[in-house]
């Protein structure tokens, strides 16, 4: 009964929400790979946005790394340096950062979906 309940509440400590990005709302970065972070507990994006006062980084979060494998996904499917589109769902606070719905590769293709 005691390792039953362990493992209960590890898996409820190791899910995350993701209240904090709005899902009613989308935005679309077009920008230049710095780093792809093939890490647990998720994946990050980070790309550099042009603007006028010089770049600004954005930080794209994804799922696992096991569950972006299981769709094609690989450590070196990103370069630093590749132009990529991305659409995200942007944190309600209004940071440089947000969740990954899908996106476009440096050769145009689709990226697959999150």
């Amino acid at each position: 009964m005691i390792a039953v309940a362990m493992v209960v509440a590890r898996s409820a400590a190791a899910h995350h929400s993701y209240a904090m990005f709005d899902q009613k709302k989308s935005l679309t970065l077009h920008g230049t790979l710095k780093e792809f972070q093939w890490t647990n507990p998720h994946c990050f994006i980070q790309v550099l946005i042009d603007g006028a006062a010089g770049p600004t980084e954005w930080s794209v979060q994804m799922d696992s790394p096991q569950s972006l494998y299981r769709r094609g996904w690989r450590p070196r499917t990103l370069k630093p340096g590749d132009k990529i589109t991305v659409v995200i769902h942007p944190t309600k606070d209004g940071s440089h950062s947000g969740r990954y719905v899908s996106g476009t590769g440096p050769g145009g293709d689709a990226l697959l979906g999150d």
